[in-house]
Protein backbone atom coordinates (compact mmCIF):
# COMPACT_ATOMS: atom_id res chain seq x y z
CA UNK A 1 0.00 0.00 0.00
CA UNK A 2 1.18 3.64 -1.14
CA UNK A 3 1.72 6.20 1.47
CA UNK A 4 -0.83 8.12 0.67
CA UNK A 5 -3.39 5.21 0.67
CA UNK A 6 -1.86 4.33 4.57
CA UNK A 7 -2.34 8.08 5.13
CA UNK A 8 -6.00 7.94 4.22
CA UNK A 9 -6.74 4.69 5.57
CA UNK A 10 -5.63 6.58 8.76
CA UNK A 11 -8.12 9.13 7.85
CA UNK A 12 -10.83 7.07 7.84
CA UNK A 13 -10.68 4.41 10.92
CA UNK A 14 -13.86 2.99 10.16
CA UNK A 15 -12.37 1.27 7.41
CA UNK A 16 -11.41 -2.51 8.13
CA UNK A 17 -9.57 -5.22 6.81
CA UNK A 18 -12.40 -6.97 6.19
CA UNK A 19 -14.23 -4.55 4.06
CA UNK A 20 -11.23 -5.25 1.18
CA UNK A 21 -12.30 -6.37 -2.20
CA UNK A 22 -9.60 -9.09 -2.38
CA UNK A 23 -6.18 -8.78 -0.45
CA UNK A 24 -3.27 -6.06 -0.71
CA UNK A 25 -5.94 -4.09 -2.89
CA UNK A 26 -8.13 -1.31 -1.11
CA UNK A 27 -11.48 -0.36 -0.56
CA UNK A 28 -13.16 2.47 -2.28
CA UNK A 29 -13.35 4.66 1.26
CA UNK A 30 -9.66 4.25 1.86
CA UNK A 31 -8.72 5.48 -1.73
CA UNK A 32 -10.78 8.42 -2.11
CA UNK A 33 -9.55 11.76 -0.36
CA UNK A 34 -12.42 13.22 0.73
CA UNK A 35 -10.45 16.10 2.53
CA UNK A 36 -8.82 19.23 0.51
CA UNK A 37 -6.47 18.85 3.66
CA UNK A 38 -5.66 15.75 3.11
CA UNK A 39 -2.74 13.76 1.28
CA UNK A 40 -2.42 14.71 -2.32
CA UNK A 41 -3.99 11.87 -4.78
CA UNK A 42 -3.32 10.51 -7.43
CA UNK A 43 -6.67 11.19 -9.49
CA UNK A 44 -9.17 14.40 -9.61
CA UNK A 45 -12.29 13.69 -10.94
CA UNK A 46 -14.04 16.93 -12.03
CA UNK A 47 -17.91 16.66 -12.07
CA UNK A 48 -19.62 20.44 -13.11
CA UNK A 49 -22.98 19.75 -11.77
CA UNK A 50 -26.29 21.79 -12.13
CA UNK A 51 -29.40 19.65 -10.85
CA UNK A 52 -28.05 16.31 -11.46
CA UNK A 53 -29.46 14.68 -7.96
CA UNK A 54 -30.83 11.89 -10.32
CA UNK A 55 -27.24 10.94 -11.68
CA UNK A 56 -25.11 12.31 -9.37
CA UNK A 57 -24.82 9.21 -7.24
CA UNK A 58 -24.43 6.92 -9.70
CA UNK A 59 -21.58 8.41 -11.21
CA UNK A 60 -19.87 8.88 -7.83
CA UNK A 61 -19.78 4.91 -7.21
CA UNK A 62 -18.61 4.52 -10.73
CA UNK A 63 -15.53 6.47 -10.16
CA UNK A 64 -15.47 4.70 -6.66
CA UNK A 65 -15.61 1.60 -8.65
CA UNK A 66 -12.43 2.89 -10.79
CA UNK A 67 -10.01 4.09 -8.26
CA UNK A 68 -10.09 0.23 -6.56
CA UNK A 69 -9.42 -1.18 -9.85
CA UNK A 70 -6.66 1.12 -10.61
CA UNK A 71 -5.70 0.68 -7.08
CA UNK A 72 -5.23 4.60 -7.13
CA UNK A 73 -6.32 7.43 -4.55
CA UNK A 74 -8.45 10.05 -6.26
CA UNK A 75 -10.32 12.74 -5.10
CA UNK A 76 -14.02 13.68 -6.55
CA UNK A 77 -14.63 17.95 -6.86
CA UNK A 78 -18.23 18.38 -7.49
CA UNK A 79 -18.25 21.74 -8.97
CA UNK A 80 -21.60 22.48 -8.32
CA UNK A 81 -24.49 25.15 -9.05
CA UNK A 82 -27.77 23.30 -8.38
CA UNK A 83 -30.86 24.14 -6.70
CA UNK A 84 -31.79 20.46 -5.77
CA UNK A 85 -30.02 18.09 -3.53
CA UNK A 86 -26.99 17.40 -5.81
CA UNK A 87 -24.48 18.96 -3.73
CA UNK A 88 -25.98 17.21 -0.30
CA UNK A 89 -25.94 13.13 -1.74
CA UNK A 90 -22.36 14.03 -3.11
CA UNK A 91 -21.08 15.05 -0.20
CA UNK A 92 -22.62 11.87 1.57
CA UNK A 93 -20.74 9.92 -1.05
CA UNK A 94 -17.29 11.69 0.18
CA UNK A 95 -17.08 13.67 -2.85
CA UNK A 96 -15.66 17.60 -1.98
CA UNK A 97 -18.51 19.93 -3.05
CA UNK A 98 -17.21 23.48 -4.37
CA UNK A 99 -19.98 26.27 -5.73
CA UNK A 100 -18.51 28.19 -8.43
CA UNK A 101 -19.00 32.20 -7.86
CA UNK A 102 -19.10 32.68 -12.02
CA UNK A 103 -21.79 31.10 -14.16
CA UNK A 104 -21.24 28.67 -17.19
CA UNK A 105 -20.20 25.53 -17.94
CA UNK A 106 -16.35 26.01 -18.74
CA UNK A 107 -16.08 28.65 -15.45
CA UNK A 108 -17.32 25.62 -13.22
CA UNK A 109 -14.68 23.41 -14.47
CA UNK A 110 -12.00 26.15 -14.28
CA UNK A 111 -13.02 26.99 -10.70
CA UNK A 112 -12.64 23.34 -10.23
CA UNK A 113 -9.10 23.11 -11.67
CA UNK A 114 -8.02 25.74 -9.24
CA UNK A 115 -8.84 23.21 -6.64
CA UNK A 116 -8.05 20.14 -8.06
CA UNK A 117 -4.55 17.88 -6.85
CA UNK A 118 -4.00 15.23 -8.64
CA UNK A 119 -1.24 14.19 -10.91
CA UNK A 120 -3.95 13.48 -13.53
CA UNK A 121 -7.29 14.96 -14.08
CA UNK A 122 -10.58 13.69 -14.90
CA UNK A 123 -13.35 15.11 -16.70
CA UNK A 124 -16.98 13.97 -17.13
CA UNK A 125 -20.59 14.56 -16.39
CA UNK A 126 -22.53 13.76 -13.69
CA UNK A 127 -25.74 13.09 -15.84
CA UNK A 128 -24.62 8.83 -16.18
CA UNK A 129 -23.99 9.21 -19.64
CA UNK A 130 -20.30 8.53 -19.35
CA UNK A 131 -19.27 5.34 -17.43
CA UNK A 132 -16.69 6.51 -14.91
CA UNK A 133 -16.19 2.40 -14.81
CA UNK A 134 -13.58 2.89 -18.32
CA UNK A 135 -11.63 5.23 -16.62
CA UNK A 136 -8.86 3.41 -16.49
CA UNK A 137 -8.24 2.57 -19.77
CA UNK A 138 -8.31 6.26 -20.61
CA UNK A 139 -5.87 6.73 -17.81
CA UNK A 140 -3.64 4.22 -19.02
CA UNK A 141 -2.45 5.98 -22.22
CA UNK A 142 -1.55 9.17 -20.26
CA UNK A 143 0.19 7.22 -17.20
CA UNK A 144 2.34 5.48 -19.92
CA UNK A 145 3.33 8.42 -21.69
CA UNK A 146 1.83 7.73 -24.77
CA UNK A 147 -0.91 10.83 -24.91
CA UNK A 148 -1.07 14.47 -22.90
CA UNK A 149 -4.32 14.27 -22.81
CA UNK A 150 -7.14 11.46 -23.81
CA UNK A 151 -10.28 11.73 -24.53
CA UNK A 152 -13.62 9.24 -24.85
CA UNK A 153 -14.87 8.72 -28.32
CA UNK A 154 -18.38 8.47 -28.41
CA UNK A 155 -18.60 8.15 -32.19
CA UNK A 156 -15.65 5.37 -32.70
CA UNK A 157 -17.58 3.77 -29.45
CA UNK A 158 -21.03 2.52 -28.76
CA UNK A 159 -23.94 5.19 -28.05
CA UNK A 160 -27.03 3.92 -26.34
CA UNK A 161 -30.48 3.65 -27.79
CA UNK A 162 -31.63 7.24 -27.39
CA UNK A 163 -28.43 8.87 -25.32
CA UNK A 164 -27.67 11.12 -27.92
CA UNK A 165 -30.66 12.53 -30.61
CA UNK A 166 -29.85 11.37 -34.27
CA UNK A 167 -29.33 15.20 -35.30
CA UNK A 168 -26.36 15.37 -32.73
CA UNK A 169 -25.18 11.92 -33.57
CA UNK A 170 -25.03 11.70 -37.34
CA UNK A 171 -25.05 15.66 -37.89
CA UNK A 172 -23.84 18.17 -35.41
CA UNK A 173 -21.05 16.52 -33.94
CA UNK A 174 -19.40 15.40 -37.20
CA UNK A 175 -19.70 18.26 -38.18
CA UNK A 176 -18.02 20.18 -35.59
CA UNK A 177 -15.75 17.83 -34.78
CA UNK A 178 -14.87 18.09 -38.98
CA UNK A 179 -15.00 21.68 -38.56
CA UNK A 180 -12.10 21.62 -35.45
CA UNK A 181 -10.02 19.49 -37.55
CA UNK A 182 -9.74 21.59 -40.66
CA UNK A 183 -9.13 24.97 -38.56
CA UNK A 184 -6.44 23.26 -35.81
CA UNK A 185 -5.32 20.20 -36.96
CA UNK A 186 -6.40 17.56 -33.95
CA UNK A 187 -7.39 14.81 -35.94
CA UNK A 188 -9.96 13.45 -33.18
CA UNK A 189 -13.28 11.83 -34.11
CA UNK A 190 -15.56 12.81 -31.29
CA UNK A 191 -14.30 16.79 -29.82
CA UNK A 192 -17.05 17.06 -27.97
CA UNK A 193 -16.63 14.16 -25.72
CA UNK A 194 -17.10 15.32 -22.33
CA UNK A 195 -15.18 12.24 -20.89
CA UNK A 196 -11.17 13.55 -20.78
CA UNK A 197 -8.34 12.29 -19.07
CA UNK A 198 -5.56 15.08 -18.66
CA UNK A 199 -1.90 15.30 -16.99
CA UNK A 200 -1.89 17.82 -14.41
CA UNK A 201 1.54 19.64 -15.86
CA UNK A 202 -0.47 19.88 -20.21
CA UNK A 203 -3.49 21.33 -18.43
CA UNK A 204 -1.69 24.10 -16.41
CA UNK A 205 -0.03 25.03 -20.19
CA UNK A 206 -3.63 25.49 -21.60
CA UNK A 207 -4.44 28.85 -21.41
CA UNK A 208 -8.69 28.08 -21.23
CA UNK A 209 -10.45 31.25 -21.11
CA UNK A 210 -13.80 30.27 -22.04
CA UNK A 211 -16.71 30.19 -19.67
CA UNK A 212 -19.31 28.35 -21.64
CA UNK A 213 -19.59 25.20 -23.60
CA UNK A 214 -17.19 25.96 -26.49
CA UNK A 215 -15.37 25.28 -23.52
CA UNK A 216 -14.78 21.47 -24.82
CA UNK A 217 -13.90 22.98 -27.95
CA UNK A 218 -11.45 25.73 -26.50
CA UNK A 219 -9.24 22.19 -24.70
CA UNK A 220 -8.88 20.79 -27.98
CA UNK A 221 -7.79 23.88 -29.78
CA UNK A 222 -5.40 25.13 -27.28
CA UNK A 223 -4.17 21.06 -26.67
CA UNK A 224 -3.54 20.78 -31.01
CA UNK A 225 -2.67 25.03 -31.42
CA UNK A 226 0.84 23.48 -28.36
CA UNK A 227 0.99 20.61 -30.20
CA UNK A 228 0.46 18.20 -27.15
CA UNK A 229 -0.67 14.71 -28.19
CA UNK A 230 -4.39 13.90 -28.16
CA UNK A 231 -5.45 10.68 -28.40
CA UNK A 232 -8.96 8.60 -28.52
CA UNK A 233 -10.14 4.99 -26.75
CA UNK A 234 -13.68 4.14 -27.96
CA UNK A 235 -16.20 4.31 -24.87
CA UNK A 236 -20.06 3.35 -24.74
CA UNK A 237 -22.43 6.46 -24.23
CA UNK A 238 -25.54 6.24 -22.32
CA UNK A 239 -29.00 7.83 -21.61
CA UNK A 240 -28.94 10.80 -19.04
CA UNK A 241 -30.77 10.57 -15.92
CA UNK A 242 -32.45 13.64 -15.48
CA UNK A 243 -33.36 16.66 -17.71
CA UNK A 244 -31.30 17.80 -20.43
CA UNK A 245 -29.96 21.50 -20.14
CA UNK A 246 -28.54 21.64 -23.37
CA UNK A 247 -29.89 24.23 -26.07
CA UNK A 248 -28.33 22.20 -29.38
CA UNK A 249 -28.17 25.19 -32.38
CA UNK A 250 -27.70 27.64 -29.71
CA UNK A 251 -24.62 25.85 -27.97
CA UNK A 252 -23.33 24.27 -31.49
CA UNK A 253 -23.21 28.24 -33.04
CA UNK A 254 -21.36 29.02 -30.07
CA UNK A 255 -18.75 26.14 -30.80
CA UNK A 256 -18.32 27.20 -34.37
CA UNK A 257 -18.48 30.89 -33.61
CA UNK A 258 -15.62 29.73 -31.12
CA UNK A 259 -13.65 28.18 -33.57
CA UNK A 260 -13.80 30.93 -36.29
CA UNK A 261 -12.87 33.96 -33.96
CA UNK A 262 -10.09 31.75 -32.84
CA UNK A 263 -8.10 30.96 -36.21
CA UNK A 264 -8.24 34.06 -38.48
CA UNK A 265 -7.05 32.39 -41.56
CA UNK A 266 -9.65 30.43 -42.32
CA UNK A 267 -12.17 33.31 -40.90
CA UNK A 268 -10.07 36.14 -42.83
CA UNK A 269 -7.36 35.40 -44.86
CA UNK A 270 -8.59 32.44 -47.18
CA UNK A 271 -11.90 33.86 -48.06
CA UNK A 272 -10.34 37.46 -48.20
CA UNK A 273 -7.40 36.10 -51.08
CA UNK A 274 -10.21 34.01 -53.06
CA UNK A 275 -12.04 37.03 -53.30
CA UNK A 276 -9.12 38.85 -54.20
CA UNK A 277 -7.69 36.89 -57.10
CA UNK A 278 -11.27 35.74 -58.57
CA UNK A 279 -12.06 39.48 -58.49
CA UNK A 280 -8.16 40.38 -60.18
CA UNK A 281 -8.63 37.09 -62.76
CA UNK A 282 -11.99 38.77 -63.52
CA UNK A 283 -11.08 41.99 -64.25
CA UNK A 284 -7.94 40.79 -66.32
CA UNK A 285 -10.30 38.67 -68.58
CA UNK A 286 -12.38 41.67 -68.98
CA UNK A 287 -10.00 43.83 -70.08
CA UNK A 288 -8.36 41.29 -72.32
CA UNK A 289 -11.94 41.25 -73.84
CA UNK A 290 -11.29 37.42 -73.31
CA UNK A 291 -13.83 34.84 -74.14
CA UNK A 292 -15.65 32.53 -72.11
CA UNK A 293 -17.27 29.99 -75.14
CA UNK A 294 -19.88 31.56 -76.34
CA UNK A 295 -19.60 34.31 -73.72
CA UNK A 296 -18.08 38.02 -73.80
CA UNK A 297 -17.06 39.46 -70.64
CA UNK A 298 -17.85 43.04 -70.74
CA UNK A 299 -18.70 45.94 -68.32
CA UNK A 300 -21.30 43.95 -65.74
CA UNK A 301 -17.84 41.47 -65.48
CA UNK A 302 -15.75 44.40 -64.42
CA UNK A 303 -18.40 45.67 -62.47
CA UNK A 304 -18.10 42.44 -60.38
CA UNK A 305 -14.46 42.09 -60.92
CA UNK A 306 -13.73 45.18 -59.00
CA UNK A 307 -16.20 44.43 -56.11
CA UNK A 308 -14.88 41.07 -55.62
CA UNK A 309 -11.17 42.72 -55.66
CA UNK A 310 -12.53 44.95 -53.37
CA UNK A 311 -14.40 42.57 -50.92
CA UNK A 312 -11.22 40.49 -50.67
CA UNK A 313 -8.93 43.44 -49.88
CA UNK A 314 -10.60 44.37 -47.32
CA UNK A 315 -11.20 40.81 -45.74
CA UNK A 316 -7.81 40.44 -46.17
CA UNK A 317 -6.30 43.16 -43.98
CA UNK A 318 -9.05 42.67 -41.00
CA UNK A 319 -6.83 39.15 -40.77
CA UNK A 320 -3.49 41.39 -40.62
CA UNK A 321 -5.29 43.31 -37.95
CA UNK A 322 -6.94 40.79 -36.11
CA UNK A 323 -3.28 38.91 -35.55
CA UNK A 324 -1.64 41.86 -33.88
CA UNK A 325 -5.40 43.11 -31.60
CA UNK A 326 -6.77 39.63 -31.09
CA UNK A 327 -4.78 36.74 -29.74
CA UNK A 328 -6.37 34.04 -31.03
CA UNK A 329 -5.62 30.24 -30.52
CA UNK A 330 -4.51 29.75 -34.11
CA UNK A 331 -2.52 32.14 -35.55
CA UNK A 332 -2.64 33.46 -39.18
CA UNK A 333 0.48 30.96 -40.47
CA UNK A 334 -0.10 32.30 -44.22
CA UNK A 335 3.11 33.57 -46.11
CA UNK A 336 1.51 37.22 -46.33
CA UNK A 337 -0.02 37.66 -43.43
CA UNK A 338 3.42 36.87 -41.45
CA UNK A 339 5.73 38.83 -43.66
CA UNK A 340 3.37 42.06 -42.95
CA UNK A 341 3.51 41.26 -39.12
CA UNK A 342 7.29 40.88 -39.45
CA UNK A 343 8.73 43.56 -42.28
CA UNK A 344 5.86 45.72 -43.19
CA UNK A 345 6.04 49.22 -42.29
CA UNK A 346 3.84 52.82 -42.59
CA UNK A 347 6.16 53.76 -45.06
CA UNK A 348 5.43 50.48 -47.22
CA UNK A 349 1.72 50.75 -47.31
CA UNK A 350 1.68 54.21 -47.57
CA UNK A 351 4.10 54.51 -50.65
CA UNK A 352 1.64 51.54 -51.87
CA UNK A 353 -1.34 53.19 -51.21
CA UNK A 354 -0.21 56.37 -52.59
CA UNK A 355 1.08 54.61 -55.92
CA UNK A 356 -2.32 52.65 -56.67
CA UNK A 357 -3.92 56.36 -56.07
CA UNK A 358 -1.72 58.13 -58.21
CA UNK A 359 -2.46 55.74 -61.14
CA UNK A 360 -6.19 55.57 -60.95
CA UNK A 361 -6.28 59.47 -60.46
CA UNK A 362 -4.46 60.36 -63.22
CA UNK A 363 -6.52 57.75 -65.47
CA UNK A 364 -9.47 59.24 -64.26
CA UNK A 365 -8.55 63.10 -64.64
CA UNK A 366 -7.83 62.06 -68.71
CA UNK A 367 -11.20 60.96 -68.56
CA UNK A 368 -12.15 64.33 -67.13
CA UNK A 369 -10.13 66.24 -69.23
CA UNK A 370 -11.70 64.55 -72.48
CA UNK A 371 -15.11 65.13 -70.85
CA UNK A 372 -14.23 68.74 -71.15
CA UNK A 373 -12.62 69.50 -74.08
CA UNK A 374 -15.89 67.67 -75.91
CA UNK A 375 -18.14 70.46 -74.38
CA UNK A 376 -18.80 68.37 -71.37
CA UNK A 377 -21.02 65.45 -73.31
CA UNK A 378 -21.90 61.78 -72.23
CA UNK A 379 -18.36 60.34 -72.34
CA UNK A 380 -19.34 56.62 -72.56
CA UNK A 381 -18.43 54.12 -69.25
CA UNK A 382 -15.34 52.38 -70.27
CA UNK A 383 -13.99 48.84 -69.01
CA UNK A 384 -10.64 51.06 -68.55
CA UNK A 385 -12.32 53.25 -65.90
CA UNK A 386 -13.36 50.73 -63.73
CA UNK A 387 -10.03 49.55 -62.88
CA UNK A 388 -8.89 52.78 -62.63
CA UNK A 389 -11.82 53.67 -59.40
CA UNK A 390 -10.63 50.12 -58.14
CA UNK A 391 -7.19 51.42 -57.90
CA UNK A 392 -8.36 54.64 -56.25
CA UNK A 393 -10.21 52.69 -53.84
CA UNK A 394 -7.37 50.32 -52.99
CA UNK A 395 -5.32 53.11 -52.63
CA UNK A 396 -7.11 54.34 -50.09
CA UNK A 397 -8.10 51.67 -48.25
CA UNK A 398 -4.29 50.85 -48.06
CA UNK A 399 -2.66 54.07 -47.15
CA UNK A 400 -5.45 54.11 -43.84
CA UNK A 401 -4.73 50.64 -42.89
CA UNK A 402 -1.15 51.19 -43.04
CA UNK A 403 -1.86 53.60 -40.46
CA UNK A 404 -4.29 51.98 -38.19
CA UNK A 405 -2.24 48.69 -38.73
CA UNK A 406 0.83 50.77 -37.60
CA UNK A 407 -1.31 52.63 -34.11
CA UNK A 408 -2.13 48.80 -33.30
CA UNK A 409 1.40 47.52 -33.36
CA UNK A 410 2.54 49.87 -31.75
CA UNK A 411 -0.32 49.51 -29.50
CA UNK A 412 1.09 46.10 -28.42
CA UNK A 413 4.23 47.26 -28.14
Amino acid sequence: MTDQMQANRTANPSTTDTERDAPGTATADELLVSSENGPRPTLSVVMPTLNEEAGVRKCIEQVKSALVELDVTGEIIVSDSSSDRTPEIAAELGARVVTPDGMGYGYAYKYAFERARGDYVVIGDADTTYDFEELPKLLELVREGDADMVLGSRLDGKIKSGAMPPLHQYVGNPLLTKFLNVFYDAGVSDAHSGFRVIDREVLDRLDLRSDGMEFASEMIMEASAKGLRIEEVPITYHEREGEATLDSFRDGWRHVKFMLINAPSYLFSVPGLAFFLFGVLTMALTLADARLGNATLGINSMIAGSLLTIIGFQIATLAVFSSIAADPIKRPRDFITNWIRAKFKLEHGASMGLLLYSIGTVYVTLVVAQWATSGYDTVPFAVRSMVAFTAIVLGTQTIFSSFFFSMLAQAQD
